[in-house]
C-alpha cells in the first residue's frame, strides 16, 4: 500500500512518502503525486521516512519527477531504501540523504570534550562523539573521510562506522571494545612516563607521514591568520615580529593531528588508537607542539582546576606528561634545547589562546592580559619558531 501526504511551506513542497511503491501501484502513486505537484515551480522535497520499499517501477516514477523538478531531493531514506537508491545510481543523479538512527546519551559517561563535540561511552563496546552544532553533518562526514585517509596511511585510527541523531544534534559512532583513554589509564595508576612514551610513538608515526600538496589544510596558513588577528592588540613591535615569526615557519606537508592529548588516545586491548580526526592538517611539527602546550599548560595557567575538567588530571600530572613527551620526542637533546622548544610552543599557544579569547570571550580580561604579557616577554627572545 502506498501513502502520500504533502505540505507546502512558501517555495518548498514536501511530499511524505509511505508504504511501498512497486509495479502494482506505481501508476497510481505517480498520479497522486502529480495531482499535488502539477504546476508547482518551487523546490520539491521527497521525505522517505515512512517509505518501506521501492521497486524499479517506483524508481522510474522518481526519475520522471526529477526531470520535471531539477532541484528535487530525497531526505530521510531508511538504510534499506537508501541502499536501493545507491545500488541503482540514483545517489549520483540527485541529493539523497539517509534517516539517522536515534539514540540517547542521557546518563552516559562523558569521556572527552573538545571545542566542537563531546564524547560519550554508550556501552562497553561503543563511544559516540556528539557534535555541538545541529548543522554538523558535513563536518561529520568530513571527519569520517579524514579518519579513513589516516588509517590507510598507517596511522592507528578508530574509524567511525555510523552516524546517529542525538536529540537535535548528530554524532559519529566508534566501536571501541572496552577501550580506555590515556586520561583514564593515568587515573587508574598507570605510569605517566610510560604513557607519554607510548603517545610519542604514535605522534612520531603521524609526523613521519608526508602528504601531497592540497590533500589536507595548511596549518601554517591558519596560524598566520591567528597572528594577524591579534596584532592590533599588541605593541606594534611585538605584533609585527610575531607575524614575521609565523610567516617564516617553513611550509611542509607533514601530517598533524591538530588536537593531540590524552583524551584523544584510546587503548583497546594491546593497541593504542586515535580518535577525533577532524583537525587533521599539514605543517611543521612545532604547530602540533604548540597545541599540546595549550592543552597541558596554557588553558589551565590561570586556573589549575580547568585542566581537571578538560583532561581529567591535575596540573602537576599534566606538566609531567608534557615534559616527558618532549623528552621522548627529542630523545638525546639537552635541557637547553628542550627549554627553547617550550618557549616556541608557548608562543604558538598564547597566540591561539589570545585570538580565541578575543573572538569568543572578549570580557575575559585576565586571560587576554596574561597572553599579552607572555607574548611581550617571549617574542623578543625568539629569532625563529621552527627547529
Amino acid at each position: 500500500m502506498f501513502e502520500l501526504k504533502s505540505q507546502i511551506d512558501g517555495n518548498v513542497c514536501t511530499l511524505f512518502l509511505g508504504g511501498r511503491i512497486d509495479s502494482t501501484n506505481a501508476a497510481m502513486a505517480e498520479a497522486e503525486i502529480l495531482s499535488v505537484v502539477e504546476g508547482f515551480e518551487g523546490e520539491l522535497v521527497l521525505d522517505a521516512t515512512e517509505l518501506q520499499y521501492i521497486s524499479s517501477a517506483g524508481l522510474r516514477v522518481i526519475l520522471r519527477l526529477k526531470k520535471a523538478h531539477k532541484t528535487m531531493k530525497i531526505i530521510n531514506a531508511s538504510s534499506d531504501v537508501y541502499e536501493i537508491f545507491d545500488m541503482t545510481g540514483f545517489t549520483e543523479m540527485m541529493e539523497i540523504s539517509k534517516a539517522y538512527r536515534k539514540i540517547s546519551v542521557e546518563g552516559c559517561e562523558v569521556i572527552g570534550e573538545g571545542s566542537n563535540g563531546k564524547v560519550y561511552r554508550t556501552d562497553p563496546d561503543t563511544i559516540v562523539k556528539v557534535y555541538k552544532l545541529p548543522d554538523s553533518l558535513e563536518e561529520i562526514h568530513n571527519e569520517r573521510e579524514l579518519a579513513r585517509k589516516a588509517f590507510i596511511m598507517g596511522i592507528p585510527t578508530a574509524i567511525p562506522y555510523d552516524v546517529v541523531q542525538v536529540g537535535d544534534l548528530y554524532g559519529s559512532v566508534f566501536e571501541l571494545l572496552n577501550a580506555k583513554s590515556f586520561s583514564q589509564l593515568i587515573n587508574e595508576g598507570e605510569d605517566v612516563e610510560e604513557l607519554a612514551r607510548q603517545s610519542v610513538e604514535i605522534l612520531k608515526t603521524i609526523h613521519s607521514t608526508e602528504l601531497k600538496d592540497g590533500e589536507l589544510p595548511s596549518k601554517r596558513q591558519e596560524t598566520i591568520g591567528w597572528a594577524e588577528y591579534v596584532m592590533p592588540s599588541l605593541p606594534e613591535e611585538i605584533g609585527s615580529k610575531l607575524l614575521r615569526l609565523f610567516e617564516e615557519i617553513p611550509e611542509t606537508n607533514t601530517m598533524l593531528h591538530g588536537d593531540y592529548h590524552i583524551k584523544n588516545i584510546m587503548r583497546q586491548g594491546d593497541e593504542n588508537l586515535l580518535i577525533d580526526m577532524d583537525t587533521l592538517s599539514v605543517g611543521h611539527p612545532i604547530f602540533e607542539l604548540g597545541q599540546m602546550y595549550l592543552a597541558y599548560q596554557g588553558f589551565s595557567e590561570l586556573d589549575h582546576e580547568v585542566i581537571k575538567h578538560f583532561l581529567g588530571i591535575d596540573r602537576d600530572t599534566a606538566t609531567r606528561f608534557w615534559m616527558s613527551s618532549l623528552k621522548y620526542y627529542f630523545e638525546g637533546k639537552d635541557d637547553a634545547f628542550i627549554g627553547d622548544i617550550v618557549k616556541k610552543s608557548s608562543i604558538i599557544s598564547y597566540t591561539r589562546l589570545l585570538r580565541r579569547t578575543l573572538k569568543r570571550e572578549p570580557d575575559n580580561q585576565d586571560v587576554i592580559d596574561n597572553c599579552k604579557k607572555q607574548l611581550c616577554r617571549l617574542v623578543p627572545e625568539m629569532d625563529s619558531l621552527s627547529f
